[in-house]
């Protein structure tokens, strides 16, 4: 298979659209950690250090896919490069490996969502409690009319 000039260039609008989108998750999260943190302070409970060690965990893993978008972002810039010189094989090479970490940066962000949901069942559990010894499953109030 040869590359054209092209091929690896298809996934510079996907990285872009990667880095948005976790820039934006990556700033939503330090801003949810802060409020946390200064909720922390006030009223020390569990549920905010379970929550700040979810969000730490997706800071890190936003990080690490956002360093896996930029360098297959560069292999691809490269793989052009190496087409251009005419290194078919190379250029072939690089293309693979930058589609390779296109995978697991999906993978990863995979990961971070299966952790944000968790989050968020941490973030209602004390909330199903409380409404769970007033409401039955309907929504229907428990006490008696």
């Amino acid at each position: 298979m040869e590359l054209t000039i092209s091929t690896p260039a298809i996934l510079f609008s996907t990285v872009s659209l990667m880095m948005i989108a976790f820039t934006n998750r990556y700033l939503a999260i330090a801003s949810l950690i802060r409020e946390l943190h200064d909720k922390f302070r006030q009223n020390p409970d569990k549920n905010y250090v379970d929550q700040i060690k979810h969000l730490h965990r997706r800071v890190h893993i936003i990080r690490n896919i956002q360093f896996i978008i930029v360098t297959s972002l560069l292999l691809s810039a490269v793989s052009m490069l190496a087409i251009y010189l005419h290194y078919q094989p190379f250029a072939q090479a690089l293309f693979f490996v930058a589609l390779l970490m296109q995978i697991i940066a999906l993978m990863l962000s995979i990961w971070e969502i299966t952790i944000s949901i968790h989050a968020l069942k941490i973030e209602l559990s004390d909330m199903e409690a409380q409404l769970g010894k007033r409401f039955d499953l309907f929504g229907r109030s428990r006490a008696k009319e």
